[in-house]
This record gives structure tokens, C-alpha cells and sequence, in this order.
């Protein structure tokens, strides 16, 4: 769980009327911008990742990857996810 001050601060980067997502923890709402929170939970469930590998494999269920880069340029990924660079999914490929 990231500590509630580094959470407050996604709060200004919402767009108004938008909705901060975070299952780290709860992040600050902020009523003055429309802007509202939604923790999310995960929990392991290999029935349910079964169920979206076969959605997937059928063509159901698309994930849009916008680029696939060398686990040697792992830096420069968080670099770039950092400064906003990066516009979808990166897979890292391993050797």
C-alpha cells in the first residue's frame, strides 16, 4: 500500500468529473472538481484467468499493446511511463 500522502497527490492529476482508480489504497476525492475515487482489489482466481485466456484465444477479448520493447530497456520504460509517454501497454520481452 503506497503512503496516503503519495496517494493524495494523484487526486490533481484526475481530470474534472473524473474517477481516480487505485488499488494501492484510497485515494482522496475532491467534491469542489467532480472528481471521485474507486479502490479496486485483485485476488488470485485461475478459474477466471482461464475464462479470459479463452476470450482472448476466441477473439472476444482484445488488449490493445501499443509497443514491445527488450526487458534490457526496463529503465527507459519507467522513464518514459514517468514523463507520459508511453499511450498503452508496454510488454517487456525477456530472451
Amino acid at each position: 500500500m503506497s503512503p496516503p500522502e503519495e496517494l493524495a497527490q494523484l487526486t490533481g492529476y484526475v481530470a474534472d468529473g473524473g474517477v481516480a482508480a487505485s488499488s494501492a489504497g484510497p485515494v482522496p476525492e475532491d467534491p469542489a472538481r467532480g472528481v471521485r475515487s474507486a479502490s479496486l482489489w485483485v485476488r488470485s482466481d485461475g478459474a477466471q484467468l482461464a475464462e479470459l485466456v479463452a476470450k482472448v484465444d476466441a477473439g472476444e477479448l482484445r488488449v490493445h499493446v501499443a509497443a514491445r520493447r527488450p526487458v534490457a530497456e526496463l529503465a527507459a520504460v519507467h522513464e518514459d511511463a514517468g514523463a507520459g509517454r508511453l499511450s498503452g501497454k508496454t510488454v517487456l520481452l525477456v530472451p
